[in-house]
């Protein structure tokens, strides 16, 4: 009887709790996303504000309505005699592009220096050498290497997402609690079985928020790619732009790669949750 009434007991407490606990949680992330949209708001009321009052002249910071104006321009005729839209997928077929290689080369890497001290005893000062150069500094080098095509601009994004990502991951893999590996080891699971089911899943938060790292470095080396030899792209825009006084392009180009970055974000946060749910 004890044990019917402890099983009831357990059963009901299950029933009552846990739905109150999702209420909670759901209703605190309501309240935050609302303090997100009131933030932005408030951004935005500050912005028409300014220049509502003429606090800041227009050519330095147009209003809301001049921009958006603008913006229905290049929908309808384009920048430079090239659509919007082929800016927008100029720059981020490029980022892109460069995220898969350094991803696809970053995180076999990382898993390997994190597993053996020579490899990384090889690599690491090699990555740590060129991880805090600036994408400007060594741009000319890798424009005379391999010109000023679209390898060159795709190569410098790479390298400024590569370093994130190798970093991360072999952290990742260095933090794997051994007891486990011993654990798998004494199950007799082979030396692949132990890296697929035991360190790849353990490393997983770390290796996608060294992505998340590099997808925002990456970003802001687009503009720095798209200095040299290009002729659209959302970095060639604000760019050019910028040396014709065109404000307005140029807050729209900042706009535009900030609501691409954002979306890229949230899907990798959307993939982190589906992912790693236990990391939260």
């Amino acid at each position: 009887m004890s044990m019917k009434y402890s099983k009831l007991f357990d059963e009901t407490r299950e029933q009552h709790s846990t739905p109150a606990s999702i209420k909670i949680s759901v209703s605190r992330e309501t309240r935050l996303r609302w303090l997100s949209v009131f933030a932005i708001l408030t951004l935005l009321l500050a912005w028409y504000v300014v220049t509502k009052l003429q606090w800041i002249d227009e050519l330095f910071l147009p209003s809301p309505q001049i921009v958006m104006e603008r913006f229905q321009d290049l929908l309808a005729g384009g920048y430079m005699g090239i659509a919007l839209s082929e800016h927008v997928f100029a720059s981020l077929g490029r980022m892109l592009v460069a995220l898969l290689a350094a991803v696809l080369i970053a995180i076999p890497l990382g898993l390997i220096m994190g597993q053996s001290r020579r490899v990384s005893a090889v690599l690491d000062p090699i990555i740590e050498f060129y991880r805090p150069i600036p994408p400007l500094a060594y741009l000319p080098l890798i424009v005379i290497w391999c010109g000023i095509g679209e390898l060159s601009k795709v190569l410098l994004i790479f390298l400024a997402i590569f370093a994130p990502v190798v970093i991360a991951t072999a952290t990742g893999v260095r933090s794997v609690d051994q007891a486990k590996i011993r654990a798998a080891q004494s199950l007799g699971a082979s030396r692949i079985q132990i890296v697929r089911h035991v360190i790849v899943p353990s490393a997983l938060p770390n290796i996608l928020t060294g992505v998340r790292i590099g997808l925002g470095v990456g970003w802001s080396t687009l503009v720095a790619a798209e200095l040299v030899g290009a002729s659209e792209g959302l970095g060639f825009m604000v760019q050019s732009s910028s040396q014709l006084l065109a404000t307005d392009v140029v807050l729209i180009g900042i706009f535009l790669i900030a609501i691409i970055a954002c979306a890229l974000e949230l899907g990798l946060r959307y993939l982190q949750k589906r992912w790693v749910p236990w990391q939260s």
